[in-house]
């Protein structure tokens, strides 16, 4: 390929700052990295999937980057400026005929990536959750397909999975000879026939996802190296511009990108942990049932990208393990395998205060659960955001009739995780027998072991968390003293029977969550 243009920009670029101007090349692009912006040159390229062919076509898809990446990232995206003079002799801007145009974007540091804040065990958690947050807001917000369109349709998911998997048998091919190439076979012929199994399995659930609208201008591209810390926040960058088909995708294959890449790194716990987040947010537990698929689906388009298959994945002790990245096809076939752990159910049970949102937080990361969290979806009843607070609108939301619809809305979202295949966690105050009993129902129902997490605390200590709660502002409960009160006086113990399916745990010391996970394990079918 002709590099007359890209080396003449660096040259220029420079002379102009008195810097050395770092080359960063894909098979698509050219990066030109000076000491306070990236340029972005799209090379002259004709592929099956994208054609930059022509400098109108390359000119066309610089504007689209700019406007579809300034959704995500409006602080990185700065704008789109014409190459003029000639290829031995360009300049950016300055007048002329355009002979070709850059996207220009704010430069960060690459310690900035999620991939390598992980790698260097930077990353405060709460980040994920707030980014989980804003990404939940983007979907919402993100123009829908038509179900006319064609995108999000099961023919065209299977088929774009197909052809991945097609890929990655030639990658095998073409590298004959490999120690491991019949394993690798092997096991891209036993994810095809998955893929294939599920293609008639999940046909209805597409369906109605496309119907329903979840089917959206997405990112496309959201994996971990994708998603970089700006201004305090982590912010997605870099989203599919060439080909519509790749980002006006179902919301949930957006989230199964990253989670899968967690997993994939090594931090299982982290991606159950965002998952929860962006289902509080976006209340999308249908979605739980094409989640794997979508997951499976993006190991083998890393493993595609990646260029893992040609070459030998990194030894224990390995020093260059680490640039060499994770297995993506061994990520896709253990998706793909069924879960040891299997489906169970686990409703908590204690007064405000007791810490049964902290401890159910900390086990689902453990246990690579799904929760569903009562003041969350009571308030998604009424149209409200988990932070917001139900008096400042107006609302009275904790009505005999507001608590009916809540526990029938648990009920269903726990439904939804546990025919995906998830152990479900519903995060609820429990303190009434039927309520209880209803939920043991949908385990028999399901066949499913059902467990009880009793969380217990001093009234002293119920009474101080709940003060400090309530001055801070900073939980989905609205629950206060006098709250916790009337629960104190009313509540309905649990009986001999409930006891014998009890995980009791005080949270007056801090919790063993290893422990509690190995007894939740253990636990066995309660019909």
């Amino acid at each position: 390929m002709d590099t007359t243009l890209i080396d003449a920009l660096r040259a220029q670029l420079q002379r102009e700052t008195g810097q050395p101007v770092a080359l960063v090349e894909t098979h698509i692009s050219w990066v030109l990295l000076t000491p306070t912006q990236a340029l972005k040159l799209k090379k002259p390229v004709r592929l099956p999937f994208l054609d930059f062919g022509t400098p109108e076509s390359r000119r066309h898809f610089c504007e689209e980057e700019l406007r579809l990446n300034r959704r995500f990232a409006p602080s990185l995206y700065m704008d789109v400026a014409p190459v003029c003079g000639t290829p031995e002799s360009p300049h950016i801007g300055g007048g002329g005929m355009p002979i070709d145009h850059v996207v220009r974007m704010r430069r960060f540091d690459e310690s900035a990536l999620l991939r390598n804040l992980l790698a260097a065990d930077a990353l405060e958690p709460r980040l994920l959750d707030g980014f989980a947050q804003r990404l939940a807001g983007l979907h919402g917000q993100a123009p829908r397909a038509a179900p006319v369109s064609g995108f999000g349709a099961p023919d065209a998911i299977v088929r774009a999975a197909a052809e991945v998997l097609a890929s990655l048998r030639a990658q095998v091919h073409e590298g004959e000879g490999r120690k491991d190439e019949g394993a690798r076979a092997a096991s891209l012929a036993e994810i095809g026939r998955w893929i294939e199994d599920q293609g008639h399995a999940l046909r209805m659930a597409w369906i109605a996802r496309q119907q329903a609208g979840a089917v959206r201008e997405c990112h496309g591209d959201l994996h971990l190296a994708n998603v970089v810390l700006v201004d305090g926040a982590l912010t997605p960058f870099d989203c599919i511009e060439f080909d519509p088909a790749l980002r006006w995708i179902d919301v949930m294959s957006d989230v199964a990108f990253l989670a899968m890449d967690l997993k994939a790194h090594g931090h299982g716990e982290l991606a159950f942990r965002f998952l929860d987040a962006w289902l509080q947010h976006s209340g999308d537990y249908a979605g739980l049932q094409v989640l794997r698929f979508y997951e499976v689906y993006r190991a083998l388009v890393r493993a595609m990208a990646s260029g893992l298959m040609p070459g030998e994945p990194g030894e224990p002790g390995d020093p260059d393990a680490r640039r060499k990245g994770p297995d993506y096809l061994a990520c896709a076939r253990q998706l793909a395998a069924p879960s040891e752990a299997g489906p169970r159910l686990l409703i908590t049970h204690g007064f405000s205060g007791s810490g049964k949102s902290s401890v159910a937080g900390q086990l689902l990361c453990a246990a690579g659960a799904v929760r569903v969290r009562s003041d969350v979806e009571r308030k998604r009843l009424f149209g409200l955001a988990p932070m917001e607070r139900s008096a400042a609108a107006g609302l009275d939301i904790y009505g005999a009739e507001a608590t009916r619809r809540t526990f029938e809305r648990l009920r269903a979202c726990a439904r939804d995780a546990l025919l995906a295949g998830y152990p479900a966690i519903v995060d609820a105050a429990f303190l009434r027998s039927a309520e209880r009993r209803s939920f043991e129902a949908l385990a028999t129902e399901l066949r499913v072991p059902f467990s009880i997490l009793d969380c217990s605390a001093t009234p002293a200590t119920l009474r101080h968390r709940v003060t400090e709660r309530e001055a801070a502002g900073a939980d989905a409960s609205e629950a206060g003293l006098a709250v916790l009160e009337r629960q104190l006086a009313t509540h309905e113990p649990l009986d001999a029977d409930e006891r014998r399916a009890a995980i009791e745990v005080s949270t007056e010391e801090p919790v063993e969550v290893a422990q509690l996970l190995a007894q939740w394990r253990s636990a066995g079918f309660g019909w």
